[in-house]
């Protein structure tokens, strides 16, 4: 049994002795500057300090952010996770990580939308507060939109895990990456095939991670619709958030009609990202959670048109 507690309230010492009681201290004589111009500036000491750095920063930073989408709803607010970086030469000790905060903070004051637009301007507005030459900039988050029941048409909303990086380099420009991870049915072909009735399916997840043209249309293409169609598309069939009796028989005998192997859907949503004129390249892959198996099914596709 626990032992019951019996000093009454009234008998306690006060705070500031209960703080002395679990260690705290009196603070001793303070003799190192307390303005920022008399401070040590390790960061910016200058040596040889053996290698240059790649991408050095921070990064699990969470942020409110604005997503604009061609889908329903147009205009959501989500939450972003981001990763700042830049690289460093030999002859420097390390990097001002408070600026990436503030730079976070100037454009959160104007409202601050996911777009590769405001991202271009984000990492070059970056490399010039760190006096750096490239800055990079890399933020996920999830994106909703509105699907609709094949057959009863009530609505409710789904979502994909989406996630943009920007690259900024002074002599090189600028690279833009997106990547869509999103949910599909699949149902396997070799159970149609051998089996008397009825197949096994399985929730399939099929992640897309593309190079997209510098120079492209945002108010023409929205990649994460592109990119969602190319993976929902090719699947056996899509999800829904709600489905009605009427919804399930369409969406299960759709399935039926249209079987998939992670073969087949790696191979199909790469045609469909082939054909796409935004994309430069891609890397696509496919896990279904099978269903019937206690391992997963996996398959992957990589493709540079840029060195056709």
């Amino acid at each position: 049994m626990n032992r019951p507690n019996t000093i009454a309230k009234s008998s306690l010492p006060t705070k500031s002795e209960r703080h002395k009681l679990f260690g705290s201290v009196e603070p001793g004589p303070k003799t190192k500057p307390v303005e920022k111009k008399d401070m040590a500036d390790l960061q910016n000491t200058k040596k040889d300090f053996l290698f240059h750095i790649d991408a050095v920063g921070i990064t699990n930073v969470k942020h409110p952010v604005i997503i604009h989408s061609k889908l329903n709803p147009t205009n959501q607010t989500s939450i972003g996770t981001f990763q700042f970086t830049s690289s460093i030469d030999q002859s420097s000790k390390g990097t001002n990580m408070s600026r990436f905060t503030e730079q976070l903070s100037v454009y959160h004051e104007q409202g601050f939308p996911v777009d590769f637009t405001t991202l271009k301007e984000f990492t070059k507005d970056l490399a010039e507060r760190l006096k750096q030459n490239d800055a990079s900039i890399t933020v996920s988050f999830p994106w909703f939109f509105e699907r609709r029941g094949p057959q009863s048409d009530l609505k409710g909303l789904n979502h994909a895990e989406a996630s943009i990086t920007v690259t900024y380099d002074k002599i090189k420009g600028y690279e833009l990456k997106a990547q869509l991870s999103g949910l599909v049915t699949t149902l396997c072909p070799c159970s149609k095939e051998i089996s008397e009735y009825s197949a096994h399916n399985q929730r399939g997840q099929v992640k897309m991670e593309v190079i997209l043209d510098n120079d492209f249309d945002e108010a023409t293409y929205d990649w994460k619709e592109i990119l969602l169609e190319a993976a929902e598309s090719n699947a056996s069939a899509r999800l829904h958030p709600v489905l009605k009796r009427p919804d399930e028989k369409m969406v299960t005998e759709q399935a039926y009609e249209n079987p998939r192997f992670v073969e087949d859907m790696v191979r199909l949503v790469a045609a469909d990202l082939y054909e796409t004129p935004i994309v430069q390249a891609f890397h696509v892959s496919c896990q279904n959670e099978e269903s019937i198996h206690m391992h997963d099914a996996i398959a992957s596709i990589s493709y540079d048109k840029r060195t056709m």
